[in-house]
């Protein structure tokens, strides 16, 4: 039987090369790597007829679900630099810009 491989290929080595895990995809809104939580997001709310999803960090998912409302989500629309644009977001982005990609904390509502 034929070899399939050289005894001085390196063959193995390719090997462990492709099996590399991916790089974790960047947040939606803050645009830091995602840890472990992985949490896919609809900018536009599947109530207001949004399909497609993003991937964001939860406590990024939470801040903004707590900030704003599903018809001004849906006027955002897929658009990230919109909700950037609000002083609320801006200053959660900067101050999480530091944290631990899996750091969560609690949010407080916004009083309605």
């Amino acid at each position: 039987m034929a070899r399939k491989h050289s005894k001085h290929d390196s063959w193995q080595d390719t090997e462990d090369e492709a099996e590399a895990p991916p790089p974790p995809p960047p947040c939606w809104l803050c645009g830091r790597p995602t840890g472990s939580t992985i949490v896919w997001h609809h900018p536009v709310p599947k109530s207001r007829g949004g399909r497609e999803t993003v991937p964001m960090h939860a406590i990024c998912q939470n801040t903004l679900i707590t900030t704003f409302t599903n018809s001004e989500l849906q006027r955002a629309g897929m658009d990230a630099s919109v909700l950037l644009a609000n002083p609320a977001i801006a200053k959660f982005v900067s101050w999480v810009a530091n944290k631990d990609p899996d750091f969560n904390a609690a949010i407080t509502k916004k009083p309605r």
